[in-house]
């Protein structure tokens, strides 16, 4: 259903079953799938692709220009993916041509309200942003993810698969995948077993990877020395690798 209030541009292309709310806005440039329901008061702008079966509740902005000084109106994107639940007031801004030009958000994503996606970041599949939580640009989060209440997250950093984030907490540094962290700056607290029980990991995988965490958090070690250590202890666990090969590839340091 679409609200006699809502104003749709003629170019813009929705699919079947799309629902539009009261004094929404969709843009030229905006593509929405299949079953997709945008909410009363919702701006969707900029060269934007709404995936099926998405629910965007109201008053939230999607697509519009980053918030870069840089930006000079270039014809970069937003990609949604499918089933996300998207709150209210949250703000998703498109891409810049300084990185690949795209913002993107995967699928089955839980987004609470006041959420800030800045441009260029790439955020995974099945992660948990709670109310306040936002991204500066450029960032990368991995499928899984948890960002507690008032996250905030510095640009260009990296938040591993499966992680999880508490309340308030701040990253100016690379989080590794299954790692738990708080505080301002963030410091580590272990591994998200339980996160990894639910999610069917192994006992013995598990076990390797609060190895892991130790080689790098508690034995002392330099973080090269810790880099090498960890590729020891998770040869031959497949569920542990990610962790050795995200601290291998780090770029900004590791949260520490």
């Amino acid at each position: 259903m679409i609200h006699p209030t809502a104003l749709i541009h003629p170019g813009a292309k929705l699919g079947a079953g799309v629902s539009v709310g009261a004094y929404s806005i969709i843009g030229e440039h905006v593509e929405i799938g299949d079953g997709t329901r945008i909410g009363p008061h919702v701006v969707v702008e900029g060269h934007t692709r709404i995936g099926r079966d998405n629910e965007i509740f109201q008053f939230c902005s999607i697509g519009a220009s980053p918030q870069d000084k840089k930006y000079d109106a270039e014809p970069t994107r937003l990609e949604i993916g499918d089933r996300n639940t998207i709150r209210e007031f949250c703000s998703f801004n498109v891409g810049t041509s300084q990185d690949a030009h795209v913002t993107r958000l995967g699928s089955d994503n839980w987004i609470m309200a006041y959420v800030h996606i800045a441009h260029d970041c790439q955020v995974g599949d099945h992660t948990i942003f709670a109310n306040n939580a936002t991204l500066a640009g450029h960032v990368h989060v991995g499928d899984w993810a948890i960002l507690g209440g008032f996250t905030g997250v510095h640009q260009f950093c990296r938040v591993g698969a499966h992680s999880f984030c508490g309340v308030g907490t701040v990253l100016l540094q690379d989080l590794p995948p299954f790692v738990t962290v708080a505080g301002n700056p963030a410091k580590p607290h272990g591994i998200n077993s339980e996160g990894l029980k639910r999610r069917g990991y192994s006992v013995e995988g598990i076990a390797a990877i609060k190895r892991a965490y130790r080689a790098l958090y508690r034995s002392g070690l330099s973080l090269d020395e810790a880099r090498q250590h960890v590729a020891e202890i998770v040869s031959g666990h497949a569920e542990a690798a990610p962790f050795a090969e995200f601290i291998a590839a780090s770029g900004r340091g590791l949260v520490r």
